[in-house]
């Protein structure tokens, strides 16, 4: 520890066993590209759990999750020119990149070929570990900064910054827009994002749910149509309808089921991160030349797009905000499904 780094409050998971506790991290100093965020608010998101818990592979602990943060810079180095003390900000999945790959030539720094350096459990390239937005600030190269318009509240504005742009970019990608179909499976944290920015966007939107236990709240963010899954009668009657599913959830499904949905043409993507692998069968692919994908968050130009486009449609998460010391307690809740649709920390309450 140098005398020019800065000691964090944050609460983190000391092994992938243990719960959430009070901890103090050492953030780096505040290079010349550097911007220091007081974070104000901070969304939970599924994957912190899975990366807290080991589910995706070793870690080093203490493990301080986080990716969806909302707040206001503190300081700025001496090369920052993009934003100025007092301005209204957040940061991502990312917090930097080679920027030398053609991905990242090309704009798409989520792509990263040598694989771009995480919000929380990566090495950034002055050699410190980064730890994610369970904590009172955070130091993040300037590029990787986004600008939170005013017309959005720090606390719902924290959960686009992940669960947002997750959904925005595959449906962006996949060209949901008017005329076209879009079923969207799960109505969790990313799911209740996706029918907002698929209505938004001028497409027939419907939601695929387990049950109909969520059927009303479905229907007023914005889906045509609600159907349960656990219906057999569902996929007979919706098959080959869609020109683009957007899967959300983050444990393993029947993939051909979801497929017999899926036009000719059209695509089944991937958001959701289930532990295991999923089994594809080959046939549904080929016989309708369906396309099987997956997507990742979006560029730093495409989350400022997604947020720019959140303040001129209204759009914001749908959270509920906790104080530091529930965090456990919300964990069990995001485990139980019992959210709509995101937690978000107080950060002040550290």
């Amino acid at each position: 520890m140098t005398a020019t780094t800065t000691t964090s409050k944050a609460v983190g998971a000391p092994s992938a066993t243990a719960a959430l506790e009070p901890l103090a991290i050492e953030r780096r100093a505040i290079g010349p590209d550097d911007v220091r965020i007081d974070i104000k608010f901070c969304g939970i998101c599924h994957s912190d759990i899975h990366f807290a818990r080991g589910e995706w592979g070793e870690i080093p602990y203490p493990a301080v999750p986080g990716h969806e943060i909302a707040g206001i810079v503190a300081a700025v180095g001496d090369n920052v020119s993009k934003y100025a003390v007092g301005d209204r900000v957040g940061v991502g999945c990312m917090v930097n990149s080679c920027g030398e790959c053609e991905n990242c030539k090309a704009g798409n720094e989520q792509y990263c070929i040598p694989g771009n350096t995480q919000t929380y459990g990566s090495v950034d390239k002055d050699g410190t570990p980064t730890y994610g937005g369970y904590s009172d600030h955070v130091v993040v190269n300037q590029h990787f900064v986004l600008r939170i318009p005013d017309g959005i509240a720090l606390d719902a504005a924290a959960p686009l910054l992940c669960a947002g742009i997750t959904t925005y970019s595959p449906l962006r990608h996949w060209n949901a827009g008017p005329g076209k179909q879009v079923a969207v499976v799960g109505l969790g944290g990313l799911g209740h994002m996706a029918v907002k920015f698929a209505k938004a966007l001028g497409s027939e939107v419907t939601v695929l749910s387990q049950s109909l236990r969520k059927q009303e709240d479905g229907l007023r963010l914005g889906a045509d149509h609600y159907y349960a899954t656990s219906d057999d009668a569902t996929f007979e009657q919706l098959a080959h309808r869609f020109d683009l599913i957007i899967n959300t959830v983050s444990a393993a499904l029947d993939i051909g089921r979801f497929l017999s949905l899926v036009k000719t043409d059209g695509a089944l993507v991937n958001v959701g991160a289930p532990g295991e692998p999923l089994p594809v069968p080959v046939f549904a692919l080929l016989m309708q030349r369906r396309t099987f994908a997956g997507s990742g968050i979006g560029s730093i130009a495409e989350t400022q797009e997604m947020l720019d486009f959140c303040a001129e449609h209204g759009i914001t998460a749908e959270i509920e905000v906790i104080p530091a010391d529930k965090v456990n307690e919300a964990w069990e809740r995001v485990l139980a499904s019992d959210v709509r649709y995101r937690f978000v920390i107080d950060n002040s309450t550290l």
